[in-house]
C-alpha cells in the first residue's frame, strides 16, 4: 500500500511540474502608483492609447543609401499572445551623413501628476541592434530635451526614465512628441533593428 501511494504521489508531482513549466501564462503589468498609457502597440495599428500618429522618419527620404522602417511583430513585451509590438529596423550606413528614426505624438497630454517615461526594448539578435540610442521628448512648445538610453541587450527590458533627465524640454507637463534617433556618427552597428513596447508614465520612480 505504500508503495502503490508513494508512487501515486510521484505521478502527481510530474504532471504538475509538467503543468507549470510547458504553459507560460500571461500576467499583465500591475503597478501600485498612477500610470498612464500612452502605448501598448496592442491593436496592431494607429494611433496609440492616447489618440496620436506614429511612424518612422527619414531626415532625408530621398537618399537611398538610408532608412528606417516601422512594422507591427507579436513580440510582445509582457508576454501577451494577442499583444504586440513594433520593431524597427534601420540603416543609417550613408557617405552623405544621415539620421532617422521613429516619431510619436502624444497629443500634448497632461502630465502634471506623473514623474517617469516607462519604455521597453529589445534588440533583434539576428540584424545586430545598439547598445544605445538617442531619445527626445517634445513639449507643446516644440523645445525638445534628450537622453541617452543605454544598456539594451537582445531580451526585453524596461527602463524607467525620470522627465527632469530630458534637459531642454521646458514644459514636462505637457509632453507633445516621443522620437527615437538613430545616428551616423554614434549608432553603432549602422545597421539593425530594435523592438519598442509599453510606452508610458508613472508618478513614482521604479526601476
Amino acid at each position: 500500500m505504500k508503495t502503490g501511494l508513494v508512487v501515486k504521489l510521484a505521478a502527481i508531482f510530474v504532471f504538475v511540474i509538467f503543468v507549470t513549466t510547458s504553459f507560460s501564462v500571461f500576467a499583465p503589468r500591475t503597478y501600485a502608483g498612477r500610470e498612464l498609457v500612452i502605448a501598448d502597440f496592442d491593436s496592431g495599428t494607429k494611433p496609440n492609447n492616447v489618440d496620436g500618429d506614429f511612424g518612422s522618419w527619414e531626415k532625408d527620404p530621398s537618399d537611398t543609401d538610408q532608412s528606417c522602417v516601422m512594422e507591427f511583430t507579436e513580440d510582445d513585451a509582457l508576454g501577451d499572445p494577442a499583444g504586440s509590438s513594433i520593431r524597427l529596423r534601420y540603416d543609417v550606413d550613408s557617405p552623405k551623413g544621415c539620421y532617422n528614426g521613429f516619431w510619436m505624438r502624444t497629443s500634448g497630454v497632461d502630465a502634471t501628476d506623473y514623474t517617469t517615461l516607462n519604455i521597453y526594448v529589445k534588440g533583434d539578435k539576428e540584424a545586430g541592434y545598439p547598445s544605445e540610442v538617442k531619445l527626445e521628448l517634445k513639449d507643446r512648445n516644440r523645445k525638445a530635451g534628450t537622453y541617452i538610453l543605454k544598456g539594451i541587450t537582445d531580451k526585453w527590458k524596461r527602463f524607467a526614465i525620470p522627465l527632469n533627465s530630458f534637459r531642454g524640454m521646458e514644459d514636462k507637463a505637457h509632453p507633445d512628441e516621443f522620437v527615437i534617433v538613430f545616428e551616423d556618427t554614434k549608432t553603432r552597428p549602422k545597421k539593425g533593428a530594435i523592438y519598442v513596447d509599453q510606452i508610458y508614465l508613472t508618478n513614482v520612480f521604479d526601476m
